[in-house]
Parts: C-alpha cells; sequence; structure tokens
C-alpha cells in the first residue's frame, strides 16, 4: 500500500522521483515474511563478500610472492598495509555512495573493482605494481563491507536479521579456511612452480566473484531505501514481486499490520550537518557503543590472530609448517561461533548475547594468560583455549558489524558502518605491533602475559559496555529501532529540520 504525491524531477536517472511524502508499508510487508528461497539468493549473493575477505588474507599471509618479487620482511607486511589502508579507503569513499546511490549499484560496482584489483595483483612483476592494486583490491572489499550490510540488514525479515548478519559476517573465516587449504597445494613447489602458484592463488577470489555477480544481478535494489529517495511505486512493484515468489512456493504470507504504515518526505541526500547531528546530539550513546564494539573486537582479534603463529613457534618451539596446522581448528571455531550462537541473539536478545559472548571470550582468555605465565600450557592445550575464547569472540565481533548497521537510522547506515569500520581497523592495526613487541624472542613470558591481561580487559569492557547502553533490537523491524531521517510524521530530527 502506498499514497504518493507525484512531482516528477527530469533530472533524476531512471523513473521520475516522488518528490511529496510518501505513506509507504514497505518495511512492514518486508519484515513479515516468512523465509523462502529469495532469502537464501540474498545471503549467498551478498554473503560471498566475507569469503573473499577471509581468502585474500590467508592467501597473501603465506607469502608466496615474495620470492618471486624479491620481497624483504618490510615489503611483505607493506603489501598488507596496503590492502588493509585500501579497505578502510574503500569504506569511508563507498559508505556515502552506497546512502546516496544505493545499495544494488554499489555492491555490484565495488565486487568490480575487487575482481579487478586482485585479478591484476596476480599478474605483480615488481613490489611497487602490487602494492598499487592490493590497494584497488581492499578498496573493493572495504565497500563492501558497507553496500552489502546495509542491503542485508534491509531484505532480511526482522526474525531472521541477528543470526543472518552473525552468520554472514562469520563467514571470513570459511574464506580463510578455503585459503589455507588452497595455499597447501598452490604454493606447494613440488606441485606447482613457484612463480605460478601465488598467480593462481590470487585469481581464486576472482573466479568465485564472477560466478556470485550473476547471482547479484537478480537481487533487488533495497526497497526500503527507494521509498526513502523517492523511489516509492518501484518499490511497491518489487515487494510485489517478493511475495509472489513466495505464493509459488507455497508460503504463506499473513496480512500486513496498516498501522505499520509511515509518511516519509523522500530526498537523495544528508547533509554533513546532519549526519553529525544524529552521531553526536541524536544518539550519542549509540554512537559510543558503535565505537567501543568496533575497536575492542579489532584489537583483540589482530593482536591474537597476527600473532598465534610466533607464539607457537617462539614459546613452544614449532616450525612455521607446523604452526600453520594449528591454524585450522583456530579457524573453524571462529566459524562456528557466529553460526551456532547467531539465533541466540534473535531470541535472548542483543545486549544480553553481545554481553556474554564479549564477556565469556574475555574471561577465558584471561585464564589462558595465567596458565601461560605459570608454564601449565602447551601448544595444543593454548590452542584450545584461544579456540574456545574466539569461539565466543567471533560471534562477539559479528555482532558488532549487525549493531552499528541497524542502530542508526536508514539514510546514514552505509556511512555509519564506513566510519565506525574505519577507525576499528585503524585502532586494531597498532595490535599486532605491540604484540610483535610483547611475544619478542620468546625468552621471559611476563610481558606477553600482561598484553594478554588487557586485552581480556578490553574485551570485557565492551561487553559492559553493551550491557549498558545495548539496544534491544531483536525481533523489531529497522524502523522501530531507529526512525529514518525522511520520516514526516513522528521524526523529532525532520521536524525540527523543517
Amino acid at each position: 500500500m502506498s499514497h504518493t504525491t507525484h512531482t516528477g524531477d527530469p533530472s533524476a536517472h531512471g523513473p521520475a522521483r516522488a518528490r511529496e511524502t510518501v505513506t509507504s508499508l514497505v518495511p512492514a510487508r518486508i519484515d513479515r515474511l516468512p523465509w523462502a528461497k529469495f532469502h537464501w539468493m540474498v545471503v549467498v549473493g551478498l554473503g560471498v563478500s566475507w569469503i573473499l575477505d577471509g581468502l585474500e588474507v590467508q592467501l597473501v599471509s603465506v607469502n608466496g610472492f615474495a620470492e618471486t618479487l624479491h620481497m624483504g620482511s618490510e615489503q611483505i607486511t607493506f603489501a598488507a598495509t596496503c590492502y588493509l589502508l585500501g579497505q578502510v579507503t574503500g569504506a569511508l569513499v563507498f559508505g556515502r555512495l552506497t546512502d546516496n546511490w544505493g545499495r544494488k549499484k554499489l555492491f555490484i560496482i565495488t565486487l568490480a573493482i575487487y575482481l579487478v584489483g586482485s585479478g591484476i595483483a596476480g599478474l605483480s612483476f615488481a613490489p611497487w605494481f602490487l602494492y598499487i592494486w592490493r590497494f584497488i583490491a581492499g578498496m573493493g572489499i572495504g565497500g563492501e563491507y558497507t553496500a552489502i550490510n546495509s542491503a542485508i540488514d534491509e531484505l532480511i525479515p526482522a526474525k531472521y536479521r541477528g543470526r543472518v548478519d552473525l552468520a554472514v559476517n562469520g563467514t571470513y573465516w570459511g574464506g580463510a579456511l578455503l585459503g589455507a587449504v588452497a595455499s597447501s597445494f598452490l604454493l606447494d613447489p613440488k606441485l606447482i612452480p613457484v612463480d605460478i602458484g601465488w598467480r593462481l592463488a590470487f585469481f581464486l577470489g576472482p573466479v568465485l566473484g564472477l560466478i556470485i555477480i550473476f547471482i547479484r544481478r537478480h537481487i533487488p535494489e533495497s526497497p526500503r531505501w527507494m521509498v526513502t529517495h523517492g523511489f516509492s511505486r518501484e518499490a511497491e512493484e518489487i515487494v510485489d514481486g517478493i511475495e509472489k515468489s513466495l505464493a509459488d512456493e507455497g508460503k504463506r504470507v499473513r496480512p500486513v499490520d496498516e498501522s505499520k504504515a509511515m509518511v516519509v518526505k523522500p530526498t537523495e541526500q544528508i547533509p554533513f550537518r546532519q549526519l553529525a547531528h544524529v552521531f553526536f546530539k541524536q544518539y550519542p550513546s549509540r554512537t559510543f557503543l558503535g565505537l567501543t564494539m568496533m575497536i575492542t573486537q579489532s584489537f583483540l582479534y589482530n593482536a591474537i590472530f597476527f600473532t598465534y603463529a610466533l607464539v607457537l613457534k617462539n614459546f613452544y618451539g614449532l616450525p612455521p609448517a607446523s604452526a600453520a596446522l594449528y591454524f585450522f581448528p583456530f579457524a573453524i571455531g571462529n566459524l562456528l561461533g557466529p553460526i551456532v550462537l547467531g539465533p541466540l541473539f534473535d531470541t535472548l536478545g542483543r545486549r544480553k548475547m553481545i554481553f556474554g559472548t564479549y564477556g565469556l571470550a574475555g574471561l577465558v582468555l584471561l585464564t589462558s594468560a595465567f596458565l601461560f605465565h605459570a608454564g601449565a600450557l602447551n601448544a595444543t592445550t593454548h590452542t584450545i583455549f584461544w579456540c574456545v575464547s574466539f569461539f565466543f569472540a567471533s560471534a562477539g565481533a559479528s555482532s558488532a558489524y549487525l549493531t552499528v548497521s541497524e542502530i542508526f537510522p536508514l539514510e546514514v547506515r552505509g556511512q555509519a558502518i564506513s566510519y565506525f569500520f574505519a577507525i576499528g581497523q585503524g585502532a586494531g592495526a597498532f595490535a599486532p605491533f605491540v604484540f610483535g613487541i610483547l611475544v619478542g624472542e620468546g625468552t621471559s613470558r611476563g610481558p606477553l602475559f600482561w598484553g594478554y591481561v588487557v586485552g581480556s580487559a578490553i574485551m570485557i569492557f565492551g561487553g559492559l559496555v553493551a550491557l549498558k547502553f545495548g539496544v534491544d533490537a531483536e525481533g523489531k523491524g529497522l524502523e522501530d529501532v531507529s526512525d529514518p531521517l525522511t520520516r514526516v510524521d513522528d521524526n523529532p530530527v525532520t521536524a525540527e529540520a523543517r
């Protein structure tokens, strides 16, 4: 149901945009839908982004290109830095564009940028060439984070949003596992020449991406975004098509609650002044919550993930080849956490589960810190503690992205994700450097023990902040969690702007 007072805008691309108020039931119609094949298409077509990211990081972390390109340790780590800087840049650039241009345009554009960047990086003939294209590939993945999280949250019904978002974000570790398995074959000089193997590894992501881009062509633009940008008639047609596909599957679609209709006045973009008002005046506690969750999980992950092999080598005497085997249970624990615990975020609730996952991850890590300091662990038992800790931490980290994407208004969702992601990545970037110093040559356990204690405390602090300032968004429509800025029936910010 939609009523539009229509005035066409000949300067707009595509169908004419409605410039006057629109009364729409689109969000309510989406949220009351049962699970169907359409939603699986959304999950598969959009969720692959995190698989690609995990695949990229794992394949590049083994540094198969170093011998061919004659790169030393500093050059190798700089290649990783270029990728991370590209992610941050891509998130910031494409975050605003996804709010202005739409989700679908951006999740096609960003995937294409990644495909080109990663594919050409596989043709590198010099370090500088690799740096450039790793940066571009990173930009594509960084842009994916903003466009994909926005689209998934706006297309998935409210009762499933938490578990879907966690599972999708957790698939990063599925990509990491895939990369680890692939690298064991592609980078084995007994099977494939060194100069060819790492290049083939770089082509894996683009091949997978080319398959997925065909699926994405069938995923519609977010009808929620369309309503707030003046395309209400087209939004209604998209939802009509989704409901028809469900009826063809024999799914019963219950009547929509007419009281859930909202009145909006479409706009093309939100000025930075109003954006600042949202973050610092309207929702300051949510801003503090989002920043805390993103920074704490990023710090812990980067601290442990980028130094675990060094710890196994320097303190337990494992050679690099053997240490690499311990990555598999570590990654499996990270993959299972969001999948197993995800449904509880929709039933027990966001606040309780975020507090529980952050807190338990910190407590398990703290326990392992004391046992490590006492010399009571070996490589296997220490890895078991990491697996248990990150089983919970992975669900918590995934919920950070869910939280940031659902607690701010639709019109700035992409930008909220981009800014918080960039700040979290920036803060977490210091962790590997700090923990690398604490590990040292493995001659003393004291410095690393205190590093683990601090890391545990930071994670527990994040859980306490979520318990205090968390938003009970489970089972609620996005518009009930945060009023759209373009809403004119009961939105104080819009009323103030008028």
